[in-house]
Parts: C-alpha cells; sequence; structure tokens
C-alpha cells in the first residue's frame, strides 16, 4: 500500500489580466496530477477519497472492492484502475441496461479487469437497502463496499489532507498567509468538499461548485458533515450558478472556455467538474463577487477520463 502514499501535489498561480487588474491572485492545486501512471485512472479526488478505504480493505483482509456508477463514471473508472494497481478484484454494479457497444469509460475498466453488471434504474435505486446488499453478497460473495461517489467518512479523511498541504506550502506564495481567502472546489456527491470544509474549520472561506442541478448540494455536503464529523462547520457555501444543465449536457460556452484555457495555461479541463468550477470562478471574478486583493486556490480534481467518453457521445468537441 505504500503507492498510496504520494507526494503533495504542486500549487501554481495562473496568470490573467482578467483577475490581475482586480488585484485578484487565483492558485490551482493540481490534483490531477496525483496519480501512477501504471494505472492513471485512479487519481485526483478518487484517489483522495479511496485511500483510506483501500487501506481499511485491504487491512480487513478483503480481496474483492464492488462499486456502484453510470456508464460514464470517473469513480467505476477509479476503482477498476486502483484495483488492478493494488491487486483487489473489482465489480461495478451499473445504471442501466448493457449497451450494445461499451463506451470508452467501460471499454477501458474491463481492460483493468474489473467484472461489470448492468442492472435497471428501477433496481439501481436500491442499492443503499441493505436487502439489496445482501443479495449482492449471495451472488458475489465477501467484498468491501465503495458507496456511488466513494463518499464515506474515510473518504472525507483523505481529502482533509488537500488542505493540509495547503497550508504546508502556501505562504510561499503569499508570506505571512497560510491560507488563501477562499478555496475552491466541484461539488458532485459533496465527499470532496465536505473534506475540505472540515479541514478548514471556519479559518477561510470554502465554494463548492455545484456540477449537478437540484440545488441538493447545501443539504447534502451538511448531512455529510453532521453523519461523519458530528459538525457542519461554519463560512462555506454552495454555487448552483454554474451546472451547466448537469452532466450528460453540454453548452458552447463551456467547450470554448475549457479549450481557450489549455491553449493559455496549458491545462486540461474536463467539462463535468473543474471547468464548470473554473469557469464559475472566471465569471464571479469578472462580476466582482471577490474583493480586490483577494487570493482563491482552486482544485483540480482530475477526472479527465471522462472526455474520452464525453468526446465519443458529442463529437471530439474539447481539444486533447
Amino acid at each position: 500500500m505504500e503507492r498510496l502514499n504520494g507526494a503533495a501535489t504542486p500549487v501554481q498561480e495562473l496568470q490573467s489580466k482578467r483577475f490581475s487588474d482586480k488585484g485578484i491572485r487565483l492558485f490551482l492545486k493540481r490534483d490531477d496530477l496525483l496519480l501512477d501512471k501504471t494505472a492513471p485512472d485512479f487519481n485526483g479526488n478518487k484517489w483522495r477519497k479511496m485511500k483510506y478505504n483501500l487501506i481499511a480493505a485491504r487491512g480487513k483482509g478483503q480481496d474483492t472492492l464492488l462499486t456502484f456508477g453510470g456508464a460514464y463514471s470517473n469513480h467505476i473508472a477509479a476503482t477498476a484502475a486502483a484495483a488492478y494497481l493494488l491487486g483487489f478484484k473489482s465489480i461495478g454494479i451499473i445504471r442501466g441496461e448493457r449497451p450494445p457497444v461499451l463506451n470508452p469509460t467501460l471499454k477501458k475498466v474491463l481492460e483493468y479487469g474489473m467484472q461489470l453488471e448492468f442492472v435497471s434504474r428501477s433496481a439501481y435505486r436500491e442499492k443503499n437497502d441493505s436487502e439489496f446488499i445482501s443479495n449482492l453478497h449471495g451472488q458475489y460473495g465477501d467484498f468491501y463496499l465503495l458507496p456511488e461517489g466513494g463518499t464515506n467518512g474515510l473518504a472525507l479523511k483523505g481529502c482533509a489532507e488537500i488542505v493540509d498541504e495547503i497550508e504546508a506550502d502556501f505562504h510561499s506564495f503569499v508570506p505571512n498567509q497560510s491560507l488563501p481567502d477562499y478555496i475552491c472546489c466541484a461539488c458532485g456527491t459533496g465527499g470532496t468538499f465536505a473534506g475540505i470544509v472540515s479541514a478548514t474549520k471556519g479559518r477561510t472561506k470554502a465554494i463548492g461548485y455545484a456540477a449537478l442541478k437540484g440545488g441538493f448540494h447545501t443539504t447534502e455536503v451538511e448531512n455529510l458533515l453532521k453523519k461523519h464529523l458530528g459538525n457542519q462547520f461554519a463560512d462555506w457555501e454552495i454555487c448552483d450558478d454554474y451546472h451547466f444543465g448537469g452532466f450528460a449536457k453540454h453548452q458552447p460556452l463551456l467547450i470554448d472556455f475549457i479549450n481557450q484555457f489549455k491553449k493559455t495555461d496549458n491545462i486540461q479541463l474536463e467539462p463535468l467538474y473543474t471547468g464548470k468550477m473554473l469557469f464559475g470562478i472566471f465569471d464571479q471574478i469578472e462580476k466582482g463577487y471577490f474583493a480586490e486583493g483577494s487570493t482563491l486556490l482552486a482544485i483540480h480534481t482530475g477526472g479527465l477520463q471522462g472526455i474520452r467518453g464525453f468526446n465519443e457521445r458529442f463529437g471530439n468537441l474539447l481539444d486533447l
């Protein structure tokens, strides 16, 4: 399990007149670089969320990981890659009927050795039901269960380490400041963001950028913090303005932003999480949301494998 003890990911400052003219400094923590080239789809926030779960699974003598997700899921890809890297078997319970032709994500997880089980959407909704889980044990035997999206108490513990790394290094960019004024993170199931909030403990403002519509993320994060840490903490908020309709959607405005960002900053973004967050941050800066002189740090949570399926689904819209 030594392979899970990766070095702290780097922080780099972004350069743009769009915010430098306003006296704002924007930094990016490159968790997209947190990976093992042997199985690169195990990366970013998925690495953080799964780290202590994988240690727990090995400690319990488990040799199989079972989890849930959609056909394009970053979490499914990361679980398969982690299992391949660390010598576990893996089983993915996939929402929906098996397609006639597998998409790039599902093809890749099969290469990693994951066993796929496709279930109806109605059956999938029972994934948290004890009887449903019991039936899976009857079918597959013993396994270590990872929830959909990988979010649980151990995931929050792993994601809290992001803040520890920032705090150890940020003064090298801004003397006498151990944390930026704002830490920004994309928000799907809420686990990564909840882990960050738990570690900042109100010492700086944390903003989660919702990747899905519905306005449910605030309640989701509150519930995670209360359930796993017994505290909802202070000085954080969810921004629901930049979800662009959810996952199975695309808008030219976001695609153009991602492609232009790669040209100017030589950093690849993806359209489901980090691309939306950075679009939102840039837009908020232009609208004056952040005070002059503010320091912001955004987390690049990785998940670039999703681009393969996105381009197959919608045409080669994203430059690679």
